[in-house]
């Protein structure tokens, strides 16, 4: 499931393409996906309206857009779920048969791909209010961090993937910045000293930059047939010799820790695999 990084890459990669055109139609093939929002309401909204922008909010991807009528502007909501993409596409190319939604933006179309269907692409920005803060802004402070943890007696793994705690964070970059941090994933969040607050929160912010910074130095491919999985994690296999595996816990069972040589374990919490080090993280 693509995290903040990826998401942030993606954002990056698209927003010069499609700022400033305008959307001539647009073609609903996967109703579901625009839950709470109808095929018909979004057309009608959509049609005539400018992109402004396109920005993200944890692992959402946000459109500014501005109406061809007097309304003020709105924006449009996109999630890929596990398996989602958005990318351009030329008109003259065939859609891909889990096309969801197509936003004709002239010579290219705009392809929302969802083969899963757990994705969303709305008009309805309500769960964006339920986020917490961005990790990498200025309001995710020291202060209100430690002070968030101490509220809860989850295990610090678990809390990690909380999005009302920390926005964008999910399964990869919590074992990660965990690791990062020294920290086992079986400690209460709210068992973090001040120190391990601080340290666990530069993990964090340390972990997603690097994520980025890798992320958006190799050739990304967004479109159909592609697993977009040339990010920080995960080596797609025409990846070129440079791009190398960046991987610290995760996806790594049994292998050396990079820090201490001891092997890297596995374990499961609230359902999902976390992988760790005993030696690093006692």
């Amino acid at each position: 499931m693509p995290e903040l990084p990826e998401v942030e890459v993606l954002v990056r990669h698209l927003a010069p393409l499609v700022r400033g055109r305008t959307i001539h139609d647009v073609t609903v093939r996967r109703a579901r996906v625009l839950r709470p929002t109808s095929p018909t309401t979004l057309r009608r909204t959509l049609r005539k309206a400018r992109i402004l922008n396109v920005s993200r909010r944890a692992k959402y991807l946000v459109f500014d857009l501005r109406p061809g009528t007097i309304r003020k502007p709105f924006c449009l909501v996109a999630h890929l779920g596990m398996t989602g993409r958005i990318y351009l596409a030329p008109k003259s190319r065939p859609l891909p048969k889990h096309a969801a939604v197509v936003i004709d933006l002239g010579r290219e179309n705009l392809i929302y791909e969802d083969p899963r269907y757990f994705g969303r692409f709305m008009l309805d920005a309500a769960p964006l209010q339920r986020l917490g803060p961005e990790p990498l802004a200025a309001d995710f402070s020291l202060a209100s961090w430690q002070a968030a943890l101490r509220r809860s007696t989850q295990a610090i793994k678990v809390k990690l993937l909380d999005q009302s705690l920390i926005a964008g964070i999910g399964n990869i970059y919590a074992s990660e910045a965990l690791h990062w941090a020294a920290i086992s994933p079986r400690r209460a969040a709210r068992s973090l000293s001040r120190s391990e607050a601080a340290r666990l929160r530069r993990g964090i912010r340390q972990v997603l930059r690097t994520a980025i910074r890798f992320g958006s130095t190799v050739p990304l491919r967004f479109e159909s047939g592609h697993a977009g999985q040339l990010f920080y994690y995960g080596r797609d296999p025409g990846a070129p010799d440079y791009y190398t595996e960046r991987l610290r816990v995760y996806d790594r069972q049994g292998q050396p820790c990079h820090r201490c040589g001891g092997l890297i374990r596995r374990l499961t919490q609230a359902g999902r695999s976390t992988y760790w080090c005993p030696g690093c993280q006692r």
